[in-house]
């Protein structure tokens, strides 16, 4: 039997392991009983910033944060260590259907992230489509006191926030402040906001449904490729390395 050492146990371990509809239920349910929630989406990115950043380990390992699969290499690397994932839930469906919840309970939203003009854009995209939710604020990425929109995130009482501000970032600035809110459900979504927006297209049905996206993006952003190996093949390359 290969010795494991327990080096990524620990991410796997925290993962959510249930499947997407278990998850939107459970994510509902907090909605409507005001249960404050802060949501990381894991992918294999997440874990390798996890290994040098310690704030972004400590948010990731957090008892009360809770973790899900985005993307199918940690649902393959979890496989390896035994841990058996349902499914990937992805950032930008999380997003979606919060968007979608809190139209339907009537629900307040903070948008934070993004460039002003995308994220004009996706405000003005939610109050067209839906009118019974309330957007209480909305601040683009480019603020220099990220730490001062909290202050106005706090007093806005949101039902809802988005943080789309990048790995390590949103998920930092989350968990360094969560504690002074009461209710809430909090999530970093890194460039879903672009998307959201219709500022750019998500991949073809065909690449979600085979688990593509990111072949996708690097297709048509190459400069991401070097990223894409800083992180993915690296990943890998060391859960390969601890199974020995």
């Amino acid at each position: 039997m290969k010795k494991i050492n327990n080096e990524f146990i620990k991410y796997f371990d925290k993962i959510y392991k249930k499947d997407k509809n278990t998850f939107f239920k459970e994510l509902e349910n907090n909605l409507i009983n005001n249960k404050k929630q802060f949501i990381i989406t894991a992918n294999p990115e997440t874990i390798m910033v996890s290994e040098k950043n310690e704030e972004l380990r400590n948010a990731f390992l957090d008892k009360e944060t809770v973790v899900v699969a985005d993307g199918i290499g940690v649902v393959k690397g979890a496989k390896e260590y035994n841990y058996p994932i349902s499914e990937t839930i992805l950032g930008i469906d999380i997003a979606e259907k919060l968007i979608q919840l809190a139209d339907l309970h009537n629900k307040k939203i903070f948008l934070f992230g993004a460039k002003p003009e995308i994220l004009e854009k996706l405000k003005s995209s939610i109050e067209e489509k839906y009118k019974n939710c309330e957007i209480v604020g909305a601040v683009n990425g480019y603020v220099e006191d990220k730490n001062e929109v909290f202050k106005e995130i706090e007093t806005k009482e949101p039902d809802i926030v988005l943080v789309a501000l990048g790995i390590p970032l949103q998920e930092c600035l989350i968990y360094k402040n969560i504690d002074k809110f009461k209710k809430g459900i909090f999530i970093g979504i890194g460039g879903s906001f672009d998307v959201l927006s219709g500022c750019k297209k998500r991949a073809p049905k065909i690449f979600i449904k085979l688990k593509l996206e990111w072949l996708y993006r690097i297709t048509k952003e190459p400069k991401r490729l070097k990223r894409f190996y800083d992180n993915n093949i690296k990943y890998w390359l060391k859960i390969k390395r601890n199974k020995k």
